[in-house]
């Protein structure tokens, strides 16, 4: 079986210590700790807190991490919306593993313009790396990261060019945002889970409905093709 988490964000009005009871009264595996979940970003990032909770639902096998991206974009064409995004980016290593989380995803960022990226974006982006790179050579965590939309200013949003990024960067992983590659077709997940699913460490899974993503599974069945695609490659299999 495929481990099923759910992200803190869903819970978005509600304490931590409330979100850990109400996954683990739910059943489910894990927990992806968003760094916005409202009661730790608006208090100054009490670790402690979620640590705590954490250890009160061992029931809860799986803590993974998402760092912050509201208003944020590392490869921002204004230098200091760049240098706060990044900063946050490097600071979100250190406080994956202060949490325990086994893995954190983070958003690749995208032109600023509603227009294709071009070398300057591409060149910010290979910075934002860089400071990943380094920061990561400093702790056990997997840094994951996710697959956009195939929006015009998408700086990554084919398994194409996320494969290529994979091998540039073997210290990377790959979120796989389900939803996001649906906004192609549908057989776009299962292309990047072809492509990429040796690198794959998350998979954030929900259904596309017309134009609008982010929709409960709801017993789809090309939900449950996505499902069997990642369970015929090992994931989640310790």
């Amino acid at each position: 079986m495929v481990p099923l988490a759910v992200s803190s964000m869903f819970f978005h009005e509600y304490t931590t210590p409330e979100i850990f009871r109400f996954v683990s009264r739910a059943g489910l595996d894990g927990i992806e700790y968003w760094a916005e979940t409202p009661h730790f970003w608006l208090r100054d990032l009490p670790v402690a807190e979620v640590t705590a909770a954490k250890e009160q639902h061992l029931e809860i096998r799986t803590l993974t991490m998402h760092a912050p991206i509201l208003d944020l974009n590392p490869c921002s064409i204004n230098p200091d919306v760049a240098e706060v995004s990044v900063g946050y980016a490097v600071r979100s290593l250190a406080l994956a593993e202060q949490l325990g989380a086994r893995v954190l995803t983070l958003h690749p960022g995208r032109r600023t313009a509603k227009r294709p990226p071009g070398e300057a974006d591409f060149a910010r982006f290979a910075r934002y790396i860089a400071s990943l790179r380094d920061a990561t050579m400093r702790n056990s965590l997997k840094v994951s990261m996710e697959n956009m939309e195939p929006v015009v200013n998408s700086l990554l949003c084919t398994p194409e060019r996320m494969r290529k990024l994979l091998d540039d960067e073997p210290w990377l992983y790959f979120t796989l945002d389900v939803a996001h590659a649906l906004a192609k077709d549908d057989e776009e997940p299962l292309r990047y889970i072809d492509l990429c699913g040796d690198r794959l460490a998350n998979v954030h899974i929900s259904r596309k409905e017309g134009t609008t993503l982010h929709h409960p599974l709801d017993r789809s069945p090309l939900m449950g093709r996505v499902i069997r695609a990642l369970s015929d490659i090992g994931y989640g299999v310790p």
